[in-house]
Order: structure tokens, then sequence, then C-alpha cells
């Protein structure tokens, strides 16, 4: 059984989820909490992190040309 402090607190008496809930499966499944990712261990719904720091401006990938096709004789 997992302790339920983990994900309750009481905030001006009212509970407060510590936890992210699952949009899929409803309140009553939590999201697991990894390093990069928050998943669910019901039906697989998966969130993943951001890299980088909060409020940092994320670096745009530019996208190669794709090569132009040649015919080989």
């Amino acid at each position: 059984m997992t302790d339920a402090s983990k994900y309750y607190k009481i905030d001006d008496g009212k509970l407060v989820r510590t936890h992210r809930v699952c949009p899929k499966c409803g309140p009553s499944y939590f999201l697991a909490d990894h390093y990069d990712r928050s998943s669910c261990g019901n039906c697989g719904y998966t969130v993943f992190k951001r890299k980088g720091k909060k409020g940092a401006a994320t670096v745009a990938r530019s996208r190669r040309t794709p090569r132009k096709r040649t015919k080989s004789t």
C-alpha cells in the first residue's frame, strides 16, 4: 500500500492533490512522476517534461532541406 500523504495535502482547510491526475482515466488515477516524464500506470498515458529551466527560451531546431533525388543508372 502507498502512503496517501504523498498524494494529498491540506491547504486552508481544503484537500489539495499534489500529483497530476490522468485525463483519460479520471480523478482516481494519479500520474507517476519520473525524472523526464509523468505516466499513468493504468492506461499508459505519458506526458514528457520540458528540458531546461522554466522561463528559458527553447531553441528552435531548423530542419534540413531534403536531398534531391537523382536517377542512378
